[in-house]
């Protein structure tokens, strides 16, 4: 990793991610929460504002350190316990059947070998147990899909991987069979980025 992306990066991320619009919807996904807890993406600590009084403990995975830094300031205030690891989403250390829910929030758009990950959050998903997520991706309006195809290429360098155009329920559907998704524009963003997908995919 560079230097923008782990000292430049960071930064940017945490100021964009703390989009007051965005507050909603970390709110409500994590609303309901449980249990041990894994948080993939968890860069620099924004949900930890939002889980529910009742969570004690999560485990959280970030491949970036430059992220690590920022977090740590959060989770020293927090009231939950964290167990902070920098690690690859697409191999995970963690036992089969570990977590009752697991949770991404505007993650899997940047991960590399995305259906590594995300068959890595089926793996370590207890049976009954919940994936959690919120993500953009690509629209359902064609005019739309081909802004996002043109600008994939310049958003994955200035945003460290981000993809602009990736179908999410579709991804998800891979490894889950039980998944409910919810679809629309964020209100205030371009489309080509505010295109939103929230859903809850059920092993």
């Amino acid at each position: 990793m560079g230097f923008y992306t782990q000292a430049i990066l960071p930064r940017l991320m945490d100021w964009s991610m703390s989009n007051p619009l965005l507050a909603k919807y970390r709110a409500e996904i994590l609303a309901n929460v449980q249990g041990e807890i894994l948080e993939i993406g968890f860069g620099t600590g924004l949900n930890l504002a939002y889980y529910p009084h009742a969570v004690t403990k999560i485990t959280t995975v970030d491949v970036n350190p430059g992220m690590n830094v920022l977090a740590e300031k959060r989770i020293q205030k927090s009231a939950i316990a964290v167990e902070n690891k920098i690690l690859n989403s697409e191999s995970l250390p963690m036992a089969d059947q570990t977590f009752d829910f697991i949770v991404s929030t505007w993650t899997l758009c940047s991960i590399s070998k995305v259906d590594y990950a995300l068959a890595e959050i089926y793996r370590v998903l207890k049976i009954g147990g919940k994936f959690i997520f919120i993500e953009h991706g690509l629209s359902n309006e064609a005019n739309i899909q081909k802004w996002q195809n043109r600008l994939t290429p310049i958003q994955k360098i200035i945003a460290d991987g981000c993809h602009l155009n990736r179908n999410i329920q579709e991804l998800v559907a891979n490894q889950f069979s039980n998944i409910e998704v919810e679809h629309f524009y964020l209100s205030g963003l371009p489309k080509a980025v505010g295109y939103m997908y929230s859903g809850i995919a059920t092993k």
